[in-house]
């Protein structure tokens, strides 16, 4: 009984400490006139779970990050330290930028401002290609994959035939897992063929949620809530299953042979909705589910700042706490689910016909 209350004490310690650093990061800012500018957790929540041109260290420290812009005149490369945090513009060769909510956009005549492109809006003026805080976090996470599995590739090498040893022993279940649970029952006999893009899925997937739940240097950042990634990962598989897809597949589309003839128009239609609906569906999911993830968490964090009690800090850190450890869940749970479901679109996509 001793042993687990020293162990609750510790987990309490950590995430106390965890929380007294990030206080700077949540703490009120003055004006100018030495007015104390009133807190705002919808503000800070934002800032947080948004990408960043700086990689925050401690306290006011930040690491800048190189801003590549794509402009109608030209390429443009330089530090996102002249942008001082977004109180000052830079000018370059072509344009004078400011950094608005962490974007860049160009500043002109008047005083106006012109949106870098984004998903939904398209500025020919002006394509931000710049090195981010998720760009960087994507690199980590794929350096740690990289090594973890050229890790193990060698470790099968030279231990063929003998049971499996240290990390060999941890990834090869989960690679069963993949292959036994989701790749087989849901896609068939033609399942190993797939097997490294359901592998690479799942365990991209996994680890970037686990290095967002970091809180501290250099991790923390809320790649797979963040749409474009989860965009990407969803027209993945929208491309694999509609390329993959069989004659079966796409004869099921557009010549259905149980439906009447004059309902085919109104069937393409809901057949072509159901194509871009799935994909659809895979990255909204992952997107609000991870970036809820992060939005509780961080209003758990601001309640303290919002009563200005300490005595709210032991209510607000136990409810960090159990959120952690269900976000620990939820990140191989929201794996598991976009694997299972790449692997079921694509099982459909080439189901041999049956009589």
């Amino acid at each position: 009984m001793k042993i687990k209350i020293f162990t609750l004490l510790r987990i309490c310690a950590v995430f106390l400490t965890l929380t007294t650093f990030s206080i700077p990061a949540f703490s009120q800012e003055e004006h100018a006139e030495g007015a104390e500018k009133p807190f705002e957790p919808s503000e800070v929540i934002l800032e947080h779970i948004a990408d960043s041109h700086s990689l925050h260290v401690w306290n006011t420290t930040t690491i800048p990050l190189p801003v590549i812009l794509y402009t109608d005149k030209g390429l443009e490369v330089f530090s996102s330290a002249h942008f001082e945090h977004g109180h000052a513009d830079y000018t370059g060769k072509y344009y004078t930028y400011r950094l608005v909510s962490d974007k860049v956009n160009i500043v002109g005549e008047n005083n106006t401002l012109a949106e870098s492109a984004t998903v939904a809006k398209w500025n020919s003026s002006l394509v931000d290609l710049s090195i981010t805080r998720n760009v960087v976090s994507m690199w980590m996470g794929i350096l740690f994959l990289l090594i973890i599995f050229f890790s193990v590739a060698s470790a099968y090498k030279k231990r063929a035939g003998k049971a499996p040893k240290g990390l060999q022993s941890v990834m090869e279940p989960l690679i069963l897992f993949v292959r036994d649970d989701i790749a087989r029952p849901n896609i068939g006999y033609k399942y190993q063929r797939y097997m490294p893009l359901l592998l690479t899925v799942f365990f991209f997937i996994w680890v970037n949620n686990l290095i967002g739940l970091i809180p501290f240097f250099p991790f923390g950042a809320n790649l797979t809530g963040n749409i474009a990634v989860t965009l990407v990962l969803s027209v993945i598989t929208l491309i694999i299953v509609n390329v993959k897809g069989n004659k079966h597949y796409w004869a099921h589309i557009f010549i259905p042979a149980d439906v009447p003839v004059w309902i085919w128009p109104l069937w393409w239609v809901i057949e072509l909705v159901g194509i871009i609906s799935k994909p659809f569906a895979l990255m909204i999911r992952l997107f609000a589910n991870i970036t809820a993830g992060h939005i509780i968490v961080l209003s758990l964090i601001s309640l303290i700042f919002v009563f200005k009690s300490l005595y709210i800090a032991p209510v607000s850190v136990a409810f960090v706490i159990f959120m952690d450890v269900l976000e620990l869940l939820v990140a191989a749970l929201q794996a598991f689910i976009f694997t299972l479901l790449t692997a079921l679109f694509i099982g459909s996509a080439i189901e041999e016909h049956h009589h």
